[in-house]
Order: C-alpha cells, then structure tokens, then sequence
C-alpha cells in the first residue's frame, strides 16, 4: 500500500506556498478528503487537533506518495524534522482519512502546542489571512 499524505493548510494547492512544488514532484493529488479533528489558527497557518468528537471535521487534501523522502523535506518544513529543537509544535502522525466515499491511512502533521487562547476554525477550511 503506497504511503498518503494528508494536507490542510498552506501545502494546499490553492495557496500556492513554495513548498507546495516539493510535495507536487513527489507525490500525486488524489481528491479532496477530511480528518476527525479540529482546526485552530495559530497566525500564517492553522493547526490541527486530533478530536475524537465525531462532528469535528477538518477538510483538505490527500496526496499518494511517489517518494517518500519528501516526507523528511516537509518535517523539515513544519519544524518537526530530527535536527529541530524541541518541543516541536506538530508531530507527523498516521491517521485515517475520509476520501472519495471511504477511508484511508495517511501521515498528517498535527499540532500538538498548547491551544488555549487560539481561535478555532469552527468550519474546519482554511483560509490565509489577508
């Protein structure tokens, strides 16, 4: 079974961030898909919680990975790589994930700081300040 990522933040294709085109070359978009958790705002990007509340809903994209190793460029990225200080703000963790009508594995990077005092993104879609 090929490894799958899920992004919901500024690796989505629409937000056109750089890093964007490493994921792109390594990997192909799949479809739209969603995780059971919650989305927060942490400022230039959002953070997703894990919920076990079933009406928690984060939506995003899923993503087959051709090669792997740009996992290791997107832990890098995301500051959970080895040689970043820690604590870390998010940890790539595999969860399931809702896509075209069933479910898959996928890594995703969750974050794991404190979220008191952030404000959540009740729709679960994010969207870059302006």
């Amino acid at each position: 079974m090929p490894d799958h990522l899920f992004v919901y933040g500024t690796l989505m294709r629409r937000f056109g961030h750089p890093m964007h085109a490493a994921l792109a070359r390594a990997a192909e978009f799949v479809g739209e898909a969603s995780v059971q958790g919650r989305l927060h705002d942490l400022g230039r990007y959002p953070g997703l919680v894990l919920s076990g509340q079933p009406g928690d809903t984060v939506f995003g994209e899923l993503y087959r990975l051709n090669d792997a190793a740009v996992l290791g460029v997107l832990d890098d990225y995301e500051g959970c790589g080895p040689g970043d200080p820690e604590p870390h703000d998010y940890a790539r963790r595999r969860v399931s994930v809702g896509a075209d009508g069933g479910t898959t594995e996928a890594w995703v990077y969750v974050y794991v700081g404190p979220v008191d005092g952030l404000r959540r993104i009740a729709s679960g879609r994010y969207a870059p300040p302006a």
